[in-house]
């Protein structure tokens, strides 16, 4: 954490740039994943940090996610705001890593809080539309609406228990269902949960490259990392009522998906895939089962490479024709040949196709949910059915067709093709080392 704050003071006054940045947070990832091997730094290191599987996951992704953010942005990191635009980057990398290694619930709420800071500047201040101002104000309402009981929740445990360490809290059964849901409602904002999703569609469309990126890939996980840090508490509620939750995550994606199938906004339709993946998650969590756990872990890494990268694609269209209509795109195949082949690996990835994660992810879902009730097949079906139909709907209209552009003929860089090739290789390669991920 120290060389994080020495990082963030160096690039403050100039003395590193975006591509140090860069060679750093790759080198923290490679660091990070010595410690699956050997016991070198313990998994309990202090009083208030704590190594163990999953925070080490969602930390190396963080890491990874934050590298690609400032590969995607070297042109924003190069310009004259660049300077602020890298701290930014670096607090909110910062502010992700302390909630994943925290061992103590209110400072995990200040960590979880504070990472809304950077993330809410990123979209103000290098947001593509005036409406960022609207997007802004959704991301930071939504989020406060349910952190401020959250806060409320955390106070009570410990005026009642006088101790707030996860491990304290793994052999206490709260009883409580108001307690409860206020315990978990700003995790299922953030998440996000069908009838909270609406800030995300908006923080996306007017968020620039990087902050799409890091909300996808990082954030949004953060709310399930809080949903596996606080369910074990409320074990009798979540058996109780966990099927409500359960019922809205599935339900709630197979809406989605249908509403896919009618968006013309790029953006909008990988954002809206982003909820319709994350109520699959939400489901496998409320299942309160080793099955549902594991698939829900995996399935949360596996997107967080996947819809990173497709909104990576997305941006390279945007940056070159300035629009993100699904109809005006048409035809990149004619257009961006190059860009064709990566359109079409990640767009079948996110339909969950083997060898990736997210197929890894969802058979270990489904699993844990048809054990939980037969019925559930029929909805899990539709629910595949419909993410494979919108992600060809996607990589059809983009690739194929006339278009509207005669004679036009775009050429990537050699850094936007390394961009897509450093997402896909871990989302397809990490499904032969399953145990990085499986606890």
């Amino acid at each position: 954490m120290m060389m994080m704050l020495g990082l963030i003071m160096m690039s403050s006054i100039n003395i590193v740039g975006w591509f140090e940045v860069y060679c750093f947070f790759m080198l923290m990832v490679f660091f990070c994943l010595m410690m699956f091997y050997g016991d070198l730094f313990g998994w309990g290191a202090s009083y208030l940090f704590e190594y163990d599987l999953l925070s080490l996951v969602f930390v190396i992704l963080s890491l990874w996610i934050g590298a690609l953010m400032l590969l995607a942005s070297s042109k924003i990191s190069s310009g004259l705001s660049g300077k602020y635009f890298i701290i930014l980057v670096e607090m909110l990398v910062l502010f992700l890593i302390l909630s994943f290694i925290i061992r103590q619930y209110m400072f995990f709420y200040v960590f979880f809080e504070g990472s809304l800071i950077p993330i809410f500047l990123l979209v103000m201040g290098w947001g593509y539309q005036p409406e960022r101002l609207q997007a802004g104000t959704y991301l930071l309402f939504y989020t406060l609406f349910g952190s401020l009981p959250l806060l409320i929740s955390f106070l009570m445990f410990y005026f009642e228990n006088k101790v707030l360490l996860y491990s304290f809290y793994w052999f206490v059964e709260v009883n409580s269902l108001m307690w409860f849901l206020i315990s978990i409602l700003g995790f299922l904002i953030k998440i996000p949960m069908f009838f909270v999703h609406l800030w995300l569609p908006k923080a996306h469309v007017e968020a620039p490259i990087a902050g799409s990126m890091m909300l996808a890939g990082v954030l949004l996980k953060l709310g399930g990392y809080g949903l596996y840090r606080v369910l074990p508490m409320f074990k009798i509620s979540v058996v109780n009522s966990g099927m409500w939750f359960v019922s809205i995550g599935i339900m709630g994606s197979i809406y989605i998906g249908l509403f896919c199938l009618r968006q013309s906004d790029l953006k909008l339709l990988i954002a809206y895939s982003s909820v319709a993946h994350m109520g699959l998650v939400m489901g496998g969590l409320f299942m309160m089962n080793n099955w549902g756990w594991q698939g829900a872990l995996t399935l949360m890494v596996g997107h967080g490479l996947c819809s990173s990268g497709l909104f990576c694609l997305a941006n390279f269209i945007y940056e070159r024709l300035n629009s993100r209509s699904l109809f005006i795109n048409s035809g990149m195949m004619l257009y961006f040949p190059m860009m064709s082949l990566w359109w079409f690996m990640l767009s079948v990835c996110n339909m969950a196709s083997p060898p990736s994660l997210n197929l890894l992810g969802e058979i270990v879902l489904y699993m844990s949910m048809v054990g939980w009730s037969k019925l559930v097949i029929i909805v899990l079906f539709l629910s595949s059915f419909l993410a494979g139909a919108y992600s060809i709907y996607m990589y059809s209209l983009t690739q194929h067709g006339k278009g509207m552009y005669f004679g036009l003929l775009l050429e990537g860089k050699i850094s936007d093709y390394m961009l897509m090739l450093l997402h896909w290789v871990p989302l397809n390669i990490l499904v032969m080392k399953t145990d990085l991920i499986f606890f």
